[in-house]
């Protein structure tokens, strides 16, 4: 063979092919690795604290250094009327859905075509909440500006509007004088709220949160729950004073809670038919509730001899209601505990042996053998059966230490997690002791009165948490509907919190968080769903002012940067504590910003 110049042509050997092998191979897996690491721009060790600077610029500097230039991304302004966007609870959306049982309230979440890139605005004239405790008397007016509550409950003593203030008397429709003492006879009625017995509770119903309020001081943590509604915004008022609150209905779905949790569930007034549909709101409440647990009604049809007239009916229908719902509760298990005035208590039974009778052929309601799991919560429909509690488990109210015992203390459940064990636990809990030491270093907020409402957004056993049970502040911990059911330990410490995919909107409205905490999410979710819409989610529930600790590697942190700046926020990188070099923190702080069609402050 020759070559064109008409030279012979020389096969080279196989040492010589090798080199050039090699310089392709090396050149190859540079770039991969490259592209892998296309957001890691920082060499190790110390990372300076400034803010990092804007995308435009820093894309820039990668660009001038030989690397792949990053795009900068902004976000335009959400319309003025987005100023309240629930994206799963849009009343603009409930004409879609059936009226059948309300299910039009239950979350409806749109599609990923239809989902906003757009920042959630404030209200005009909005500005930095009034700090706890003594939000939970008052709030600014132009931060929640809705009169009805106001108008349409002002006998109740709900709320009422001073100035340019909402002042919270601590009335509801079933204590217009005062929630204390409401709560006074409750506690006389119910021993176990006294000694630490109790403390975690659901208020169905909530109104402004006036019950759960009052329990804080108490010892016992309330997670309050109602529907999103054109009109009262109750739930937004409950985390503008800074109480736990939740946007949620009993309607067809079950609750975002696992099985045996709450150790008391209350209803004042909150029109929930518990005898309809076979009782199948009451079995919901029977699953959550915990062994020995106690449910609390007052309003219809309790005290119906003395109250029945100003219920629009007869002694006679109230009577038949009445007997109606106790001989429902007997059917699950429930017995009356006391009785007194306007309040009734009954109590679900400590143990097991009472549901025997459900093996009776034509028992109703039935023992549930569908193998739906009784934790099974998110986007899973409620059953006409009752869940019985494993009898292996002795997660009775009694058997679980007093609070605050329980905080520290192996829960038995802990042992149902895949990998889970009371020595993981207790490693957990002692390394978020030292990570929260850290986090106060790094945002001295916490601590101060700066940070009331927390939100830990993918939690293993609330272990954040814990470590910040001394400040004054909550800490709603969601654990992901894909991750391992850690939930049931969060209650068994005495913590509260939800399911949750990150994948959808948060049921809360905008502005409800103080500071978003997230340890790996990006890590371990991103293959399901886009990093901004996360992130577009926390600007939507962060205050203004509020704070975002990101702790991930680097790749996301400073994916993470770029998209935040186009969220207005002001972000900055810190060394995670010593032992986690291969982590970063990132300390984001959300701006006060108004609406460009609004006047500016």
């Amino acid at each position: 063979m020759k070559r064109k110049d008409g030279k012979p042509f020389s096969h080279p050997d196989k040492s010589s092919r090798v080199v050039p092998m090699v310089i392709l191979l090396v050149l190859l897996c540079g770039f991969s690795f490259y592209l892998g690491g296309i957001f890691c721009s920082e060499k190790d060790g110390y990372v300076s604290k400034d803010i990092v600077e804007d995308a435009e610029s820093q894309s820039e500097i990668n660009a001038g250094s030989g690397h792949i230039q990053m795009k900068s991304i902004s976000f335009p302004e959400c319309s003025s009327d987005y100023q309240d966007y629930t994206p799963c609870t849009d009343p603009k959306r409930w004409k879609k859905y059936s009226v059948h049982r309300l299910s039009f309230l239950e979350r409806h979440c749109p599609p990923v075509f239809e989902k906003k890139e757009c920042l959630v605005p404030p209200p005009d004239g909005y500005q930095p909440p009034i700090k706890w405790p003594k939000s939970r008397d008052e709030c600014w007016y132009r931060n929640v500006p809705y009169d009805w509550i106001n108008k349409q409950k002002s006998n109740q003593h709900w709320l009422r509007k001073e100035g340019e203030k909402f002042r919270f008397p601590g009335g509801g429709t079933m204590f217009p004088n005062g929630v204390s003492a409401y709560v006074d006879l409750m506690r006389d009625l119910i021993p176990e709220m006294h000694d630490g017995t109790i403390r975690t509770a659901i208020d169905t119903g909530c109104g402004v949160a006036s019950w759960g309020g009052d329990l804080l001081d108490r010892g016992i943590l309330t997670v309050s729950l109602a529907p999103r509604d054109n009109h009262e915004a109750q739930v937004q008022f409950a985390l503008e004073r800074g109480i736990p609150a939740i946007l949620g209905i009993i309607s067809t779905q079950r609750l975002p809670f696992p099985a045996n949790s709450f150790d008391m569930a209350h209803c004042s007034r909150c029109l929930i038919p518990w005898t309809e549909f076979g009782g199948i709101y009451l079995l919901e409440i029977h699953r959550i509730l915990r062994p020995g647990g106690f449910w609390i009604l007052s309003g219809p049809p309790v005290n119906y001899e003395n109250r029945w007239r100003g219920w629009n009916t007869t002694i006679e229908d109230q009577k038949s209601d009445y007997e109606k719902l106790q001989d429902l509760l007997t059917s699950m298990c429930f017995t009356l505990y006391n009785k007194k005035d306007d309040i009734a208590v009954w109590q679900k039974s400590k143990d097991n042996t009472c549901y025997s009778k459900l093996a009776i052929p034509d028992a109703y309601p039935p023992k549930c053998d569908d193998g739906t799991e009784p934790d099974s919560a998110w986007y899973t429909p409620l059953r006409p059966c009752v869940v019985i509690p494993n009898p292996k488990l002795k997660k009775d109210l009694k058997s679980l230490p007093k609070w605050p015992e329980r905080l520290h203390v192996g829960p038995e459940r802990v042992a149902d997690i895949r990998g889970g064990s009371v020595g993981s636990f207790r490693r957990d809990n002692s390394m978020w002791k030292v990570r929260a030491k850290h986090y106060k270093k790094l945002v001295q907020a916490i601590g101060s009165d700066k940070i009331r409402n927390v939100m830990d957004m993918n939690t293993l056993y609330g272990g954040f948490a814990a470590a910040l049970i001394s400040d004054p502040l909550w800490v709603m911990n969601v654990v992901s509907s894909y991750a391992s059911n850690t939930l049931a330990v969060v209650y068994d410490r005495g913590l509260i919190g939800t399911y949750h995919d990150w994948c959808e909107a948060f049921s809360t409205y905008p502005r409800t968080y103080d500071l978003l905490h997230l340890d790996g999410l990006f890590t371990a979710e991103s293959h399901r769903c886009e990093m901004k819409y996360v992130l577009l989610e926390m600007d939507r529930i962060l205050r203004p002012n509020g704070y975002a600790i990101i702790r991930e590697s680097n790749y996301y942190v400073d994916a993470v940067v770029v998209i935040a700046k186009g969220l207005r926020w002001g972000c900055r990188k810190e060394e995670a504590e010593k032992g986690f070099e291969k982590e970063k923190i990132l300390i984001c702080q959300k701006k006060l910003w108004y609406s460009s069609n609004q006047n500016s402050r």
